[in-house]
Formats: C-alpha cells, structure tokens, sequence
C-alpha cells in the first residue's frame, strides 16, 4: 500500500501548526517573570497561568493518546464495555479531589515542583528515592502514547512506524526545550482543539455507516458481539474498586498535574483549574466512547477492514484508528488522525517537561550543587528533556512491554508517592525512617501481587486470586497468568501509609526518650545536619503568603532540616518559620 499523500500533507500541516504556536509561545512570554530564576520559569512560568490557558493545558495532560484510544478499547472490549472504562470518570474524581484537598496547600506554598514537600521534611536522599518511580511514570507513559502514535499512524497513513514516532517526538521535546512551561501550556490548547474537533468530525460519518448498527440497540443487547455497556460481575466487584481508586487517587501525584497547579496565579486559581479540567475530562472522553461504541456495532464483513473483527485479530487495542480508517471517508480519517497525533503531543511534552524539571530541582540542584547558579540549572534542564526525551522515543520504538512498564510504575506511584504526598501534607511528626518503611512496605507488597502485562509472577497470592487463560488468536498460544482480584493495590497503598506514620513515631519516640542514643539516628531524621529549609526550596516569594508556609520546628537539636513538621494545611493561620524561631528564643 502506497504513501496516502493527503495524509501526510495533513500530518504535516498539523505538525508545522503546532511547532510555530510553541515556537510563538516562547517569543511572547519571553519577558515573563521578569527578576525570577529562568530556571523556574521554564518549570512553572511566572506563576501567571489563567483559567482559559490553564484550563486546556491541564484538560490536555490527561487526554493523551492512552485516554482516548484506551476509553474506546475498553468500550469496544466484548468482556468489559462502558462499565470497565474508568479512566474518564477516575481521572475526573482525580482532578476533584486534587483541587479539593491538595492544589491550595501546594500552591500557597510556594513549591516549584512535586518533590519539594518531600525533600524539605525527609531530606534530599529520600527526595531521590521518591523520584524513582515519579520518572520511571513519567518516561514510560510519554514512551507508551509514543508506542501508540506510531502503531496508530501505520493504519491510517502506511509511512513507517519509526520515522513517524522520531518526527513526533523531536517536535515536542524541540519546542518544549525552546519555551518551557509557556510552549506545552499554549500548544495544549492548540491540542485540545485538534482533539475535540477531529473527534466529534469523525463521529457522524462513522455512525451513518451502513455497516453500524444501532449503538442504543447494541448497547443493552448482543449483535455482532456482546452488549458495549458491559456489567461489572460479583467476582469483579473488589477488582473494579481497586482500579477505579487507582486512577482517582493515584492519578494525583504526579508532577504533569502539580506543575499546572503550581503555575496557576494563585491557589484558588490552581483549585478552579482543576474542576474546570474534571470537566474537561468527561467531556472529551465522549466521542471516544462512541467510537468505542462504534466498533462494537459494526459488521466487520461489511467493510474494507475483513470478515474477522479487530478482536480477533488482537487489534483491539487500536479500534479509534480502524474506525476511523474503514467507516469514514479517506478525508475525514485525517482529521481523525490529528486528533490522536495532537493527544499524543499533548501529553508526551508534559511528561518530558516534568521528569526534567524534577531531576534538574530536586536531584542535580537541591541534593548534589545546592550552589549551582540559575544558568547551569537551566542548561541541566535543557540537556535532561533531550535526553528523557529520547530515552522515551527509544523505548517506544526497541520495547514491546511498554505499556506493561507503565500500568507497573503508575501503580507504583499510587502505591508508595501517594501515602507519602499524604504523610507530608497532611499528618504531623512524620519523618524519614517511617518515609523509608512507607516506601518498602508499599513497594514489596505491589510486586508481590505480581504483573501479568510484564509476564511478572507473583510471589504473594492475594485472597480470592484466580488462574487466567488468554488466547493469541493470530497465533493460538494460550497464555495463563494469576489475576489478584482481591484490592491488594489499595491495601499496599494503605499498608505504607500506616507503616510511614508508625515508624515515624516509633523512632522519634526511641530517639527523643533515649532508648535509642542518638548516635544511631544514621538517617539524621530526629536531628538532622541537612540545611534545606524554605529559603532554599522557595527562592521567590513575591506571589506567596508567608502565612500559609510549612511552619519550621526544631526538635532537639539545632539544625533546621529534617525536623520539619507540618500546620494544618487547610488553615492560614500559622507562623512563618522564621516568626517561629524568635519567638522560642
């Protein structure tokens, strides 16, 4: 099969758009924050995002390529339909509950990036331990929605897979490596229009084709396969709630999201962002659903894809582009095309942008040249999106497991981030011994269960885990795994943070009563030695309120670092650290 020429002027034209509004956004916020660190510009801007920017920029960080050909799969998907397709309504309820409870304390405080928090009460060596698996989510899903651009852009335009992917990507990290936050946040909304309107162009010529039935009628009945509404079975119930809380909790702390949140104008900006994103989410997620819908309502017979559905074939994964590609017109499945090609843009710079900005803040700069000049930092960024960047790019063309590296590390962000980012903002006296056991606990008890996508057995058989069969239909393999359907991701979740909380006040208790002598506190975390205190952390204040800072206690000791210990965050009323201080002298 040829070069579709007009499809690749399309793709083309989409690229060149994209590439001049990145380009121009860079131009026109050049003079932003005009006395900031340019570093921090690039990472969060100059804390001036408005709601209409705002608003798409964080819409757009969730309605990446995997939102929106994941959504249709699951619909599609004869064993699971609407019921099982979560990510529309969990990350909708992610965007709520991070903008009910976690956008104000963050953003009033001042914080450049998510790991802040984190390095200011548990010190720059848990900070880089945390940033583990906060990078390894941010590269393999900018690695994952890479994967499915190219396999996406194989249906509909027959170019090769690898030159696409590359192309895509060095767009994206070129003008993220130009603007920064500016460029991602301008060229989402470009994205977000693309996306929406490519989509919903596409619906109609889909449904009116004579190969579809009645998607209200397939909905509740079975016609060429079983109902797309799906049900959720009695067996499947724990299973159900433990992904869904997945998506709505664990979808909070990643740093796509608090990098919006932290450049938002003021906290109740960064808090109105977020419902208007939640919004946006289950807005955007419905012509996915139709489309989904679509799939499950066609004849295949009837159309040029084959008598065998995509099912069948193990293609079920890519159902948007089929759709698109054999039940629309050739002109109208470009559009269809931008639409996933501006998906994946849209969440591959965010991704690329906030791995960077974590490594360049809070590994090179806080943990190993806290005396680095704002150039160096800037170029450290530089060098660190071209070369996340690529490492995704890399894997997206050389793994076959991508998707299953990244299902792994967003459960391990829920399982171990979350709890913490809890510990931290939330309850008081934590410190860096119950940080490290949150941290095994959670981990040990998630790779225990084990991940079928990575062919990774358990060694911990939850209750109520079944012996799976699934079929290759191209090549007839079976292939048997262990599917845990009792919640253990929530209950690892759970685990680390009661051990976090326990172990913290364990070990200060033993150090603080001299059961334990100090010279054991190897972590420093009942007196610590570090200096990392919010002068270092936060090196602008003009837009914060000294009020709403982390208040700064010392224990025994007479360092600053370590010892921090949290206000309730929901109220303005504390001390400052420094008021703090004079007032105990």
């Amino acid at each position: 099969m040829a070069i579709h020429a007009e499809g690749l002027v399309a793709i083309v034209i989409f690229y060149l758009l994209i590439l001049f509004v990145g380009i121009w956004a860079a131009w026109k916020n050049k003079d932003s924050g005009v006395g900031s660190d340019r570093s921090e510009i690039i990472m969060v801007g100059g804390r001036d995002i408005g709601l209409f920017v705002g608003g798409f920029t964080m819409t757009a960080t969730w309605v990446g390529g995997g939102y929106i050909n994941g959504t249709a799969e699951y619909v599609y998907l004869p064993d699971f339909g609407l019921a099982w397709a979560q990510a529309p309504f969990g990350y909708a309820m992610s965007l709520v509950v991070g903008g009910l409870f976690f956008a104000k304390p963050m953003r009033s405080r001042g914080y450049v990036t998510m790991l802040d928090p984190f390095q200011q009460l548990y010190g720059k060596r848990m900070g880089g331990l945390l940033f583990i698996p906060a990078l390894m989510g941010e590269i393999f899903w900018s690695a994952a929605i890479l994967s499915a651009l190219g396999a996406t852009l194989s249906v509909i335009v027959d170019i090769d897979i690898n030159m696409s992917v590359v192309i895509s990507a060095m767009i994206a990290i070129f003008y993220t490596l130009v603007g920064g936050l500016y460029s991602v946040a301008y060229t989402d909304v470009v994205q977000l229009f693309c996306i929406f309107l490519g989509l919903w162009i596409s619906v109609p010529f889909a449904l009116s084709n004579p190969a579809v039935a009645d998607i209200g009628v397939s909905a509740k009945q079975a016609i060429y396969q079983t109902a797309w509404l799906g049900k959720i079975d009695p067996d499947d119930a724990w299973l159900w709630a433990d992904n869904f809380l997945l998506l709505m909790l664990g979808g909070i702390p990643w740093q796509v999201y608090f990098q919006r949140v932290l450049s938002a104008s003021s906290a109740t900006y960064a808090q109105v962002l977020s419902f208007l994103a939640a919004f946006g989410c289950l807005v955007m997620a419905v012509p996915s659903v139709l489309i989904g819908a679509i799939g499950a309502s066609t004849d295949w017979n009837q159309t040029s894809y084959g008598a065998i559905p995509p099912k069948d074939k193990d293609e079920s994964d890519m159902i948007l582009p089929i759709v698109l590609q054999h039940l629309c017109p050739s002109y109208i499945s470009f559009f269809g095309l931008g639409a996933v090609s501006a998906a994946v843009m849209s969440s591959a710079d965010s991704s690329i942008l906030s791995a960077s900005s974590m490594f360049a803040r809070n590994i090179y700069h806080l943990a190993f040249r806290q005396s680095a000049s704002d150039r160096e930092i800037v170029w450290v960024m530089r060098i660190t999106i071209f070369v996340f960047g690529s490492l995704a790019t890399a894997m997206a063309l050389l793994t076959g497991t991508v998707y299953g590296l990244w299902y792994l590390s967003s459960d391990l962000v829920y399982v171990i981030i979350f709890p913490q980012l809890l510990c931290v903002l939330f309850i008081k006296g934590t410190n860096t011994y119950g940080s490290v056991a949150g941290y095994v606990f959670g981990l040990l008890l998630r790779i225990g269960g084990g991940e079928p996508y990575l062919k990774l057995p358990p060694f911990i058989y939850y209750p109520g885990w079944v012996t799976q069969e699934k079929i290759h239909h191209l090549t007839g393999d079976v292939e048997r795994y262990v599917q845990q359907r009792f919640p253990f991701k929530s209950i690892s979740m759970l685990a680390s943070f009661l051990a976090n909380i326990t172990f913290s006040y364990l070990t200060k208790y033993l150090f603080e009563s001299g059961t334990v002598s100090h010279k054991y506190d190897f972590l420093d975390a009942v007196h610590s030695k570090e200096v990392m205190d919010k002068t270092t952390l936060v090196g602008n204040q003009d837009n914060i309120i000294l009020s709403e800072l982390v208040p700064v206690k010392q224990a025994l000791g007479g360092a600053l670092t370590g010892t921090f210990t949290n206000a309730d965050v929901l109220s303005d009323d504390g001390e400052s650290s420094a008021e703090s201080l004079h007032n105990e002298e």
